[in-house]
């Protein structure tokens, strides 16, 4: 049983780095479609070797998915925020430096969570029958702290308003398969490509030299938003890494640091999260709960393992395709590279979502594009979640 264990976590590792690295393909879709298979003609198989391979691909996922933000301008729904500091270093030939911050990030995370997870579980299970009610009222505060941190406050409520209402309007289309691709993707993905291919961006030659930051700061934030992100709904590594750089203010590396450990910090307290309050926080959680139920506190100390094995093996294969991706970048021609991923991202939006998901993603794109010529943070257009789970909560 213990090769058939290994097997799947090396599967696992294989399908999360594809999932990163192909833009608009989710381990949220792989795994929804594992559940459906698993319970149809893959039902002899044991559920326990489909938790591996979920767990083991959503945490190689929250680290690879980092380099086509970096290097496309294409991001997942968790690294969106990582495309301003990552693109800014790549335009100046450091983009593996950009990535590997956020893989040494995601490192940290992977021993903070060894350290922290059973402390944290019992912690949860005491208080969070005592801050349920007020979850609106934090989901609020903490879009209150996204848009008064910004020097342009009126731009700031704007983009995050539209974006909000865009989401309500997307996330309650009747027949609209996966919203959440042609949403996201469209807002953070797609309009980042068009501008891209409007001023014809040029990247220079690109170095493998490392850039020097203290981790103090960033991993302080990290630590002390992720669990809060982990453990409620509508907060994700996105909300965590702006908690996390407000409660501890960072520089633009530093804040790569940031994203990379909340991006799987988040992505492993929801594991926790199932065991100890019986919710999914994220597409893996779920797919795992749809497999098994609730797991065992035998069953979470695998995943536990599986975490810490697919997380250091996941730092070394970024670090290796963030080395092909620097020597090549610059040899290839960035407008016409930015035009074929939004090709795919097309296809894929048609292929999952339909003709009304192309609808959504070409409206997401624009306002999306919109957004960002106001001149505030990206941040801002995560609205298009927090604003209709504060609606779903309140009414």
């Amino acid at each position: 049983m213990l090769a058939e264990l290994l097997f799947f976590l090396l599967l696992g590792i294989l399908a999360g780095t594809f999932t990163g690295l192909m833009p608009g393909i989710h381990i949220n879709l792989i795994g929804a479609l594992l559940v459906s298979a698993s319970a149809s003609f893959l039902f002899f198989m044991p559920s326990l070797y489909f938790v591996v391979f979920i767990t083991s691909m959503a945490i190689t996922h929250t680290f690879v998915d980092f380099i086509p933000s970096v290097f496309l301008g294409c991001p997942d729904t968790d690294t969106e925020l990582s495309i301003l500091p990552g693109h800014e270093l790549l335009k100046e030939g450091k983009g593996h430096a950009a990535v590997l911050l956020t893989a040494y990030g995601g490192l940290a995370a992977i021993i903070l969570t060894m350290i922290l997870a059973f402390p944290l579980i019992l912690l949860v299970k005491k208080i969070y029958p005592l801050i349920q009610i007020f979850i609106p009222w934090i989901l609020i505060f903490v879009s209150l702290i996204m848009i008064f941190s910004e020097k342009k406050k009126f731009s700031s409520l704007l983009v995050y308003s539209l974006a909000g209402i865009l989401g309500l309007i997307v996330l309650n289309l009747e027949n609209l398969n996966q919203p959440l691709l042609p949403l996201l993707t469209g807002l953070f993905g797609a309009s980042n490509l068009l501008l891209s291919i409007k001023t014809k961006t040029q990247i220079p030659e690109q170095t493998l030299e490392q850039e020097k930051t203290s981790f103090k700061k960033p991993l302080l934030g990290a630590l002390i938003a992720s669990p809060l992100c982990g453990f409620l709904p509508g907060l994700g590594s996105g909300q965590a890494a702006i908690l996390g750089n407000t409660i501890s203010k960072t520089d633009r590396k530093g804040f790569l640091v940031l994203m990379g450990a909340t991006n799987t910090l988040v992505m492993a307290f929801s594991f926790m999260s199932l065991y100890a309050i019986l919710k999914t926080r994220t597409g893996a959680a779920a797919a795992i709960k749809g497999l098994i139920g609730i797991p065992s506190e035998k069953i979470l100390v695998l995943i536990l393992i599986v975490v810490l094995i697919s997380g250091i093996i996941s730092f070394f294969l970024t670090k290796k395709i963030s080395v092909f991706f620097s020597k090549k970048i610059n040899k290839i021609n960035y407008t016409k590279l930015s035009i074929f991923t939004l090709a795919v991202l097309i296809a894929v939006v048609f292929l999952i979502s339909g003709f009304l998901g192309l609808l959504a993603f070409a409206i997401s794109a624009f306002t999306g594009v919109y957004c960002i010529s106001l001149g505030v943070r990206r941040t801002q257009m995560m609205g298009c979640l927090l604003l209709p789970t504060i609606v779903l909560y309140l009414v």
